[in-house]
Formats: structure tokens, C-alpha cells, sequence
């Protein structure tokens, strides 16, 4: 037993003489391998539901295939493609869905940082007030759309045309006139919530010595917010934006039951057109394109993101 524990000891101080001069200590083959294999079955579902059918969707966007036409199917190369360069709604769908995005990104993330500043401070029912403001983005977005559609911006009896009523002003058809507002409103009434509970965690996660050390120096309100409170929140800011875009961006419920994409198509954002092309226009080879495009694009800017993200968390305060 002795024997042993000195070999554990003497292995213990290697490593550590090792680290103290910068090497890394590289286990066995067989050792990494032993380690990875728990990991291998949830890299072969991963492979088989994410990777496999994005395959297949590139092999239908290399084909012309109407679904009325059974025998229609043929090979075109990357003539899918050449048609969406040429396709003025697949840009305008693109537009809106930029539009879509950031417009509720920016949005909501600055009410949710203006709703956590208050939800911080102690105040009597603030567990009450926390609920309340959360309980928009537990809603299912079916759920949102129709609260928003009927309730809220009905031309009838919806209640913000209720409220301007009060000031003279006449009814608008919100959903028909300003429909790309109308799903803004919406988006941003759910996701609001979300970028709340990041900002909140960021505030509660400050060191209170800091902030009380500069209230004693005499800064105030603002200066403290704009030197130590928002640049310590740069990475939850940073972290909620990206994962709002990457939700936001694929956004299909409320446009499908606000708007249905019009009038005509100024609503339809990416999700929607695709959806548009496939189970409507029945053209599965150009919809699969516009899916590749889209996907491509999609991984492209969260890469970008998660690279700044990353690079963020790398930098020593």
C-alpha cells in the first residue's frame, strides 16, 4: 500500500512539474479513446437527425421536382440556385427577415435591460413583478399570435385602437397596414422576458464592493452604469443577442397566423417563403435550395458571433 502511494504521489508531482514548465501532459491513445467512447452514441444521433437530413435536402435543391408532377424530377445542378439570384421575393423575404430580427433583438434587449435595473433594486412584490413579466415568453407562440391578432390589434375591438380612440384618432387595421410592426409588437412583447432574466443574472453576479466603492468616490447613477454595471454586462448582452437572433430568424407562427405573410408577401420573412414554395407552390427542388441558402447564411453569422463571444470570455479583466 505504501508502495503505491508513493508511485500516485511521484506521478502527482510529475504532472505538476510538467504544468509548471508549460508542457501539456498528453494521455495514451487507448486512455483518450477509452474516454471519448461514452460520448460516441450521442455523436451518432447527433450526425443521424442533424447532418444526414441536410444532405438530402442538398440533393433535392440539385433537382427540379414539381409535387404535381410525379415524373417531373430531374437533375439541374445549381440551377435552383441561379433562380433564387434572379427571385425579388426571396430578396424581399430575405429584407424582412433581417428587418424581423434585429428589429426585435434591439428592441428587447433594451426594455429587458431597463426592466432588470428596476427588478434589482428591492421593492415590496418584486418576486410578484418578476412572475408577472416572465410569464410573456412561457406562452407558446401560437398562443402570442392570436393574443396579439384578436386582442390586441383587431381593427374592431382590439384594445390599442381602443386607446387611441381616447384621442380622437381612427381605427387602423394594424395586421393589414403596418403588418411587419404588427409581428414587432408580438416578438418583441414574448422575447422581452428573456433578455430580462440574462441582463438580471448579469446584475446579480457583480461584485457589490465595486459598485459601493464608487458610490463612496461619488459617482452617480449613470456614471456607475456606463463604467462598471454595462461594460460587466457585455458579455450577457453579447450572449442574448446571438441567441435571440437564432431564434428570432427562424420566427414562422406569428407571421403564418398575424399576417400569412401579406399583403401579398411584405410579411413573409425566410421561414415563411420556403414554407410558401414547398406546401403551396409544391416546388420541393427550389424550396431545398432556398433551405441551403438559408442554413449556409444562418451558420455563418453564428459562427462569426460565437467567435467575438468567445473572444470576449478569452480576454483577462
Amino acid at each position: 500500500m505504501t508502495t503505491v502511494t508513493a508511485q500516485a504521489g511521484n506521478i502527482r508531482r510529475a504532472q505538476a512539474q510538467r504544468a509548471a514548465r508549460g508542457e501539456k501532459h498528453e494521455l495514451p491513445r487507448a486512455e483518450r479513446w477509452r474516454r471519448r467512447a461514452p460520448l460516441l452514441p450521442a455523436l451518432i444521433f447527433t450526425i443521424v437527425v442533424t447532418q444526414i437530413p441536410f444532405l438530402v435536402t442538398i440533393w433535392y435543391s440539385l433537382h427540379s421536382w414539381n409535387l404535381l408532377n410525379p415524373g417531373s424530377e430531374q437533375f439541374v445542378g445549381l440551377s435552383n440556385f441561379a433562380d433564387i439570384a434572379r427571385d425579388s421575393v426571396f430578396r424581399q423575404a430575405a429584407w424582412n427577415s433581417v428587418v424581423i430580427t434585429l428589429g426585435c433583438v434591439i428592441v428587447a434587449m433594451a426594455l429587458g435591460i431597463v426592466l432588470a435595473l428596476l427588478l434589482d433594486r428591492p421593492f415590496r412584490g418584486r418576486g410578484l413583478a418578476r412572475t408577472l413579466l416572465i410569464t410573456p415568453f412561457l406562452l407558446m407562440p401560437v398562443a402570442t399570435s392570436v393574443l396579439w391578432s384578436m386582442a390586441m390589434l383587431n381593427p374592431t375591438f382590439g384594445l390599442f385602437n381602443w386607446t387611441i380612440g381616447l384621442v380622437g384618432i381612427d381605427p387602423v387595421d394594424w395586421t393589414s397596414t403596418y403588418p411587419v410592426v404588427s409581428i414587432l409588437f408580438a416578438l418583441v412583447w414574448q422575447w422581452t422576458p428573456f433578455m430580462m432574466l440574462l441582463v438580471l443574472a448579469g446584475l446579480q453576479a457583480q461584485p457589490k464592493d465595486v459598485l459601493e466603492a464608487a458610490q463612496m468616490d461619488g459617482a452617480g447613477w449613470w456614471r456607475t452604469f456606463a463604467s462598471i454595471t454595462l461594460p460587466q454586462l457585455r458579455r450577457y448582452i453579447e450572449l442574448g443577442l446571438l441567441l435571440g437572433i437564432i431564434y428570432v430568424v427562424n420566427t414562422f407562427d406569428q407571421i403564418y397566423l398575424m399576417t400569412a405573410g401579406g399583403p401579398g408577401t411584405e410579411s413573409a420573412n425566410l421561414p415563411f417563403y420556403i414554407y410558401q414554395r414547398a406546401f403551396l407552390g409544391f416546388d420541393v427542388g427550389q424550396a431545398a435550395a432556398m433551405g441551403v441558402v438559408v442554413v449556409i447564411a444562418t451558420i455563418i453569422v453564428a459562427s462569426a458571433a460565437l467567435r467575438l463571444i468567445f473572444r470576449s470570455f478569452d480576454v483577462k479583466d
